[in-house]
């Protein structure tokens, strides 16, 4: 019986080498997709573990998966931790949720309807001591409430010198319906600060496709920079990332701190079926020596009805570069592997 399953352990795992194009996957290359109908995709890297969280097209529940390479998480057991109420607050829209272990616990953050009205959008979190998140008892620790907290969700949280923060997103204008940026620092793993700035909000073309949205940060400390990408304008094609950064000195609360750049840095490419890219996440590779991003994005541009409500936005992984001037090289003419194979700028 071992031997069988020895042998169909290897079997498995020179399949997983493979490319849909039956060519062997050389460092830092991915299975893409390596998660089916899994949008705002999160990986998280603890003790040698990858942890992956995303959210699922039925909108109605949180599931983990873990695994010790990236491309493990494609046949990794999804395990349900959490599921929508029947009624009343965090009952619809379960959207884009995190995992984070903070002060000797994971936290899951996660944006929510009420089962009456799905739109009535706000952002909790969810805590667990069990060393393996996949285990234990998840505990509801209720909403984050911030001062405008009137459509608020995709809510991260990063640590820069010795202090936590929290990144989310909120209606950021009076004037025109959009969602924006915001930051304050956390005094708990689940209360913010009283200042609470705007950090971005949509201004360029690129932004405004449909509808007027920047969301889903990401955050990456590299090369004396903070640097954040947010999602823009709507989920389906228009979909796209943009950068803001900031210096590593400067005060992350002023919002004169953060520049953006005036084009997206990655976006459609239809040359590699590559739609509506956006909602990424950074990890690195498994041996601690490459950046590695990962996003969701469809393989075809038409859509049927509400994109919001199409499932077949796949979590993709791809290798992040860097150019000679420290800032991150996305690779928009490159396919996913091909990142793998260029090397960072001197």
């Amino acid at each position: 019986m071992f031997k069988f399953l020895g042998v169909t352990f290897i079997v498995i795992f020179a399949l997983n080498l493979l490319t849909a194009k039956g060519q062997k996957l050389k460092k830092n290359q991915f299975d893409n997709p390596i998660a089916l109908q899994r949008a705002d995709p999160f990986v998280t890297k603890s003790e040698g573990i990858y942890y992956f969280i995303a959210t699922v097209p039925e909108y109605d529940r949180i599931e983990l998966r873990a695994s010790k390479t990236i491309n493990g998480i494609k046949n990794a057991p999804a395990v349900v931790v959490w599921r929508k109420h029947d009624k009343g607050i965090m009952g619809n829209h379960i959207w884009a949720p995190e995992l984070h272990f903070i002060e000797g616990k994971w936290y899951i953050y996660f944006a929510a309807g009420s089962a009456e009205n799905k739109w009535e959008i706000r952002k909790y979190a969810l805590s667990n001591s069990s060393k393996d998140p996949l285990k234990g008892e998840w505990k509801e620790e209720g909403q984050i409430v911030s001062k405008r907290n009137e459509f608020t969700l995709d809510e991260t949280t990063f640590v820069h010198k010795g202090q936590r923060y929290m990144v989310w997103v909120d209606r950021a204008s009076t004037t025109v319906s959009n969602t924006g940026l915001y930051i304050a620092k956390m005094t708990s793993p689940t209360t913010l600060d009283d200042k609470q700035v705007v950090i971005s909000e949509p201004e360029y073309a690129w932004e405004t496709k449909k509808y007027r949205v920047n969301e889903g940060p990401a955050v990456i400390v590299r090369n004396g920079k903070v640097f954040m990408t947010f999602s823009a304008s709507a989920t389906d094609a228009n979909y796209c990332l943009g950068l803001l950064w900031a210096d590593e000195s400067a005060d992350l609360l002023d919002p004169k701190s953060w520049h953006k750049l005036p084009e997206p840095v990655f976006f459609t490419n239809e040359k590699f079926k590559r739609f509506g890219p956006g909602h990424n996440s950074f990890t690195v590779s498994e041996d601690g020596k490459t950046d590695i991003m990962i996003y969701h994005a469809r393989d075809y541009k038409e859509i049927k009805g509400e994109s919001l409500y199409d499932p077949n936005r796949h979590t993709r992984a791809r290798v992040l570069r860097w150019t000679k001037d420290g800032m991150p090289d996305f690779g928009q003419d490159l396919d996913d592997n091909d990142m793998a194979l260029k090397k960072n700028r001197p």
